[in-house]
């Protein structure tokens, strides 16, 4: 999706920051302008030893008030995935973005960092982060360009094929509605594409795009994330974008509907959940009005009247990037009620979801639904959400509920994240619109346009409805025939063309046999954690060519529920033995299946798969072969495929399949590494699903004062819906330190909350309103809506007042302006104060070559040239004049050049402007500086 831009009130950043919420860590502002420009990424942006921060970050601040804060060059770009600090391989955390959209805050209270520990700000796999200006983008593909993996053998169904019928198109626009914590009204608007002469009533399948421009003009300049959008501009129609998805679906006899969400993504930037559970009550709303005109009564829009009646217990959702977010939770909402002061739909539930497609979706709460079947679209080239983390909607269901819903993640070889919608499509869009993978990047041998690996814009979108229509086969339609494009079968569909698509699975016809935990013994290899923050332990040390979707951290650094098995070996023949802490049955099975990763760019990996029963029964199933995945730097491309062996060979040695009690691999090749995922019992089918409502659990954010003095006790409001037994992990992020704590708590029958007490300490002194951050994961047998929230903490003292003195405010050429900003009681936290450049009433304003040229671009961050008054320098002028905490003033220096010009004195004429704690624009005293001609 293309990055949205949006001009950040200095109330709603405030605000924002003050609370610790992760919204505009993901809904940064940005230029509006076309591209982001890459920057060259520093080699070494470290903590030096005497704790001096590499350039762009600095501290400030004291106590639970100390922050870590990052500026960038220009705007960092808003797009759906999260920017998130980094020390080394350590998350630091999610950070907050002031109104400017370069500066970025992170509360991280009283922890360290180290000498030599590098800082990095990254979305995704990638850095943002910059040392110098944009290297210019190499043109044309690369000279050694990959190789693409093989085909899988044709399928032998082949969705992609057009249907019978014939279809109609139209659109409707119903009055909009009012969605909590949304100050502006969102859209009701959606294009239809349906069968005409279809029989009966004909199932109906839902997109939602994701998070893209809301507004744009006549040029590129003029996009905006605006809500509404300003007079003169025109709304994207990126609903429009799946209109060959649709068509195809429609021919087959599915009523199809694509909504918009522009009025979310305008407005999304200060939700805390990004926007996931806003845009579940845009899909109910969509739907109950579906459930209303079933019957075709007066006043159903003329698009829906023009086609099939839809079948509301057969709805398949599907949803790009955020949308995918959204769909998923549309889909807990319908199984589950929210929260109702959450909630943007309140009616009943009259429908019955029995799919997800999921395109290169976001899931910032790894919460997905276990008991409604997904099928998640990987694109292998995302430039977007680069880290891949769409996978958890297939990892994060294993073993949460009983496992009959099939989860299928699908890989798709160059596809990036724009092209699945013609609407963010260049050459196919109505407003301007990009290569997401593209922008600043130099040659790519499996990314770059051109390469035998990178599917063009219509390849890609075929595939997609291709991929898309299987699912719906199966997931709405029941038809097995078309499993095997999906769950790991090894199967192609020719209407897909040259895409290759790779597959695995779980749930379905599967019975556990391998979940790695620290429980299992193994030998010749290692279980590793899949998120640590100690290098020792994790699976996998990230760095700018190796990252895994399966490894994507959550809220916290460490997680203590997710695992693999890591094996290395050397030479062939050693063999890595995983024992079970008890037997385990895979009955019923016909062949062994294993997730495995290989590392990318590697060939030929062989493995030989044994099984041993509880009475020491052994037998060689088979052996499998594994390539690594084509991948190039910052692709997330430690992926895991999916291999089978027949479990026949183990009959014939009268294995007890009822007690496995060790699983082997026995390497077969030289040198190599692999991990495993997890290992299943497998046969051919799909079982029926039926829908579960389980335990569901919402965190809250409560709003507590400060207070004074002493200690208060509050309690966090964790709320439980549903009745079963479930068990859940609670993480607690101390404010003060990067210490998280966390408990496992199970869920009885009757249990209507989490009890989880916090103490506050009051004071005195001014500070920023903070968070005591509280994060909830399912594990067995529930489901989590809202995963985070905790205390916000207001602060209730009064902030200084601030005032500024002149130091030198008459010099000569070569010499420095200065004044002193102070405040009149120290605080905790930074106030933040800028001299704002003025156009002077009289006289010639000082220019951007009368001042030092370091000084004006790390002052603007702006290039001096061309020449210009310091009031045009840059979009604010502002020169920054913060008193950190702990502090009482702050020296604010404008140093000049000497020039061989003789000219007249020259005035700098600037205003102090302060912002509290509600991002109020408070302005002082407006000041003149005066440099005299020194030839």
């Amino acid at each position: 999706m293309i990055h949205v831009p949006r001009t950040v009130t200095a109330t709603l950043a405030a605000l924002a920051l003050a609370a610790g919420l992760p919204g505009l860590a993901h809904g940064a502002p940005r230029p509006a302008t076309g591209q982001q420009s890459h920057d060259r990424i520093p080699t070494t942006a470290t903590v030096g030893a005497d704790g001096q921060l590499p350039t762009g970050w600095r501290l400030t601040g004291q106590g639970a008030n100390r922050q870590l804060v990052w500026r960038a060059h220009e705007p960092v770009p808003m797009g759906d995935a999260r920017l998130t600090f980094h020390a080394g391989d350590r998350l630091l955390g999610a950070p907050v973005a002031d109104a400017d959209g370069k500066t970025f805050r992170l509360a991280i209270g009283d922890q360290r960092l180290t000498a030599g520990t590098e800082l990095q700000a990254r979305t995704g796999t990638r850095r943002v982060d910059a040392a110098a200006p944009a290297r210019t983008p190499a043109k044309g593909a690369p000279r050694a360009s990959a190789q693409p993996p093989a085909q899988a053998p044709a399928n032998a169904v082949d969705p992609g094929k057009p249907g019978r019928f014939h279809t109609a198109r139209g659109e409707y626009s119903l009055k909009s509605v009012r969605l909590p914590d949304f100050p502006e009204p969102v859209e009701m608007r959606a294009t239809v594409v349906g069968p005409t002469d279809a029989p009966g009533r004909r199932p109906l399948a839902l997109f939602l795009h994701g998070r893209h421009y809301t507004c744009y003009g006549t040029t590129e300049e003029e996009q905006t994330g605006d809500w509404p959008c300003a007079a003169g501009s025109k709304q994207v129609p990126s609903y429009r974008g799946y209109l060959r998805a649709q068509q195809l679906l429609a021919s087959q006899g599915y009523v199809t509907v694509s909504i918009s969400a522009n009025g979310i993504n305008g407005q999304d930037f200060a939700a805390e959940d990004g926007g996931a559970q806003a845009r579940s009550s845009l899909v109910r709303q969509h739907l109950a009005h579906w459930a209303d005109w079933a019957g075709k009564p007066k006043g159903t829009p003329g698009a829906v009247r023009a086609v099939a009646p839809a079948d509301l217990s057969k709805v398949l959702l599907v949803g790009h990037s955020r949308g995918g977010e959204g769909v998923n939770r549309a889909a807990m909402d319908s199984l589950t009620k929210p929260p109702a002061a959450q909630d943007g739909y309140r009616g009943p539930v009259r429908w019955r979801i029995r799919g997800n497609v999921l395109i290169g979706p976001t899931i910032f709460g790894h919460n997905p639904v276990p008991d409604v079947p997904s099928a998640t679209i990987l694109p292998g080239c995302d430039g977007d959400v680069s880290d891949l983390q769409g996978q958890i909607y297939t990892d994060g269901t294993r073993g949460v509920s009983r496992g009959a819903a099939l989860h299928s993640s699908l890989y798709v070889v160059g596809a990036n994240h724009n092209f699945f919608n013609t609407e963010w499509t260049p050459g196919q869009s109505q407003a301007p619109s990009d290569d997401d993978y593209a922008p600043g990047e130099g040659p790519n041998r499996v990314c770059s346009p051109g390469t035998k690996t990178r599917l063009t814009a219509t390849q890609q979108q075929v595939a997609g409805a291709v991929y898309i229509a299987a699912a719906a086969r199966l997931f709405v339609a029941g038809d097995d025939k078309v499993r095997p494009l999906l769950d790991g079968s090894h199967r192609s569909a020719p209407s897909a063309g040259p895409a290759r698509v790779l597959s695995h699975a779980i749930g379905g016809n599967r019975k556990p046999l391998i979940a790695p935990s620290p429980a299992l013994s193994v030998s010749g290899g290692r279980v590793c954690a899949q998120v640590s923050q100690d290098e020792a332990q994790t699976c996998l040390v990230e760095n700018e060519t190796d990252y895994s979707p399966h490894f994507v951290s959550w809220q916290v650094g460490t997680d203590p529920d997710r695992h693999a098995i890591d094996a290395r070996w050397s030479k062939a023949g050693k063999p890595i033995g995983i024992g079970l802490p008890k037997p385990v049955s895979v009955t019923g099975s016909t062949a062994l299946a294993l997730r495995v990763i290989v590392p990318p760019n590697t060939k030929d990996t062989k493995l030989d798969v044994a099984v041993t029963d509880a009475a020491g029964r052994r037998a060689v199933l088979g052996q499998v072969r594994v390539d690594g995945l084509a991948a190039h730097q910052q692709m997330s491309a430690h992926w895991g495929q999916e291999v089978r062996v027949s479990l026949s060979a183990a009959s014939k040695a009268r294995v007890d399949l009822a007690r496995v009690k060790k699983l082997e691999l026995t390497p077969r090749s030289g040198a190599g590494r692999v991990w495993l995922l997890d290992a299943w019992g497998w046969r051919a089918g799909t079982p029926a699903v039926t829908p579960v409502s389980l335990p569901r659990v919402d965190v809250g954010l409560a709003e507590v004062p400060e207070g004074n003095s002493g200690q208060r006790t509050h309690r966090v409001p964790i709320r439980v819906s549903g009745s079963g037994t479930a068990q859940v992990r609670v993480f607690e992020h101390n404010p003060w330190s990067d210490e998280v704590s966390q408990r496992l708590v199970t869920l009885r029958p009757g249990t209507h909350s989490i009890d989880l007490p916090v103490k506050v300490t009051g004071n005195t002194r001014y500070g920023y309103d903070y968070r005591n951050p509280v994060y909830v994961k399912a594990l067995r047998g529930a489901v989590v809506g809202a995963d985070s929230g905790g205390l916000l903490i207001r602060n209730d003292d009064p902030m200084p007042k601030v005032t500024v003195e002149p130091i030198k405010d008459s010099v000569t050429e070569g010499e420095a302006l200065s004044w002193r900003v102070r405040i009149s009681e120290v605080a905790d936290a930074e106030i933040w104060s800028v001299l704002m450049a003025q156009k002077p009433a009289k006289g010639t304003e000082l220019a951007s070559d009368d001042v030092d040229r370091t000084w004006f671009e790390e002052t603007f961050f702006e290039d001096p040239t061309p020449v210009r008054p310091l009031s045009q320098a840059s979009q604010p002028p502002s020169i920054s004049a913060p008193v950190e905490g702990g502090e009482l003033t702050q020296v604010v220096t404008v140093p000049t050049v000497k020039d061989k010009v003789a000219e007249s004195e020259e005035v700098l004429q600037v205003q102090l402007i302060t912002y509290d704690n509600d991002g109020k624009e408070l302005k002082g005293p407006v000041l003149t500086g005066r440099v005299r001609d020194a030839s």
